[in-house]
């Protein structure tokens, strides 16, 4: 299931005003991104992760808005309230999809279809919104039919047409083969699904290396993952684009305190804490530079985190100019921070949990450090 144009969907249902009307949800500034667009304006040639500028030139007469994650999120749980009610195993991919498995449903419904339609007309009716379904013996297949009739579609590959069905497609549909893969099969005269399928393994190593066997399943149509109802976050963590590049390690520094307060927020509203920290620098030349570090234990606390990011900034030359710093936190474990052995470290943790307390009932800007 995969709700069609979620973010872009929501402002129009919230202003009717905007509905029939090309509608980019994105970053307002000059360095934005577009998150979503209707399919209105995707007539124009935008799609999401576009430079909103470049948008603002295709499309000069749409609406743009500001994103509204708040909004998004209470959106999206209502959806997956939907999903868990309908199926016995849900596996939430982002805010807006997901794979359910619908085995042993068959006493319940005279169809797999009976089904999907079912959820598609609650989501109508309770939501609001439309979703595309896509109706397959596994998780490939049915992401690739979900994404083939949008909006509000519904398509259905079985078992036995299955590698016939995707045959004719372009390898591009495959996820994972981009642009500079394409390119190599390209060589071989390889273009399509079903050519990949019977490709000699030799050509896939030299392509895919080690996951040529698994790209090599996948062009027949097979694929063996399981819906797996709860998936633990491998990291967590935040980035931002700014609207004037920086310069000098103090702007890279306030900047990194705003990003470390995010992370942990979200790192504690979760219940995680982390063992690794890696701080992302993309510069003007669009040049990325990523930097790790693992503390002496878990973390979980603004303060930790900023710590470490601080520290791998040191090693970073930003006089060239900065665009974007992100930080994420990996190797998750369950619960609060392994420092708290000390009378700090538990005021520290208190602090945080303070400030959460204030951010979860007010929104996150309600509360800033004075270093800031």
């Amino acid at each position: 299931m995969d709700m069609d144009a979620f973010f872009a969907s929501i402002e129009q249902l919230d202003n009717p005003a905007l509905r029939g009307k090309p509608v980019i949800v994105g970053g307002q500034s000059c360095r934005g991104v577009v998150s979503t667009c209707s399919y209105e304006a995707r007539r124009y040639g935008v799609h999401s992760a576009m430079p909103m500028a470049e948008a603002r030139k295709l499309c000069p007469h749409g609406e743009y808005v500001p994103v509204r994650m708040r909004r998004y999120q209470e959106i999206s749980g209502k959806v997956m309230a939907i999903f868990r009610e309908s199926a016995p195993i849900v596996e939430q991919l982002s805010i807006d999809e997901a794979f359910l498995d619908v085995s042993g449903m068959e006493k319940l419904y005279h169809s797999p279809e009976d089904i999907g339609w079912m959820i598609k007309k609650r989501i109508a009716h309770e939501v609001g919104l439309t979703a595309s379904v896509g109706l397959a013996p596994n998780k490939f297949l049915a992401k690739m039919a979900s994404d083939m009739q949008k909006p509000d579609g519904f398509t259905v590959i079985r078992h036995a047409t299955a590698a016939e069905f995707i045959s004719r497609l372009p390898v591009t549909k495959i996820f994972g083969i981009g642009k500079m893969a394409e390119k190599a099969l390209l060589q071989y005269g390889i273009v399509t699904i079903g050519q990949l399928a019977v490709a000699e393994k030799d050509i896939l190593r030299k392509v895919f290396g080690k996951n040529s066997e698994s790209v090599h399943l996948l062009a027949q149509g097979i694929d063996h993952r399981p819906v797996v109802a709860q998936s633990a976050p491998k990291s967590i963590g935040r980035e931002t684009t700014f609207a004037k590049d920086l310069f000098t390690e103090e702007q890279c520094r306030r900047e990194l305190l705003i990003l470390s307060g995010q992370t942990g927020f979200r790192l504690r509203g979760k219940g995680y804490s982390g063992h690794t920290l890696t701080l992302k620098v993309k510069f003007t030349d669009f040049r990325i530079c990523t930097r790790s570090i693992s503390g002496e234990s878990d973390i979980c606390c603004d303060e930790e985190i900023y710590a470490l990011a601080v520290k791998l900034l040191h090693g970073i030359d930003v006089s060239k100019g900065v665009r974007l710093l992100g930080i994420t936190v990996s190797s998750l474990t369950d619960g609060a921070s392994g420092t708290l052995g000390f009378e700090e470290d538990k005021r520290q943790l208190q602090r945080n949990e303070a400030v959460d307390a204030l951010k979860k009932r007010f929104g996150e800007n309600i509360i800033k450090r004075g270093s800031i």
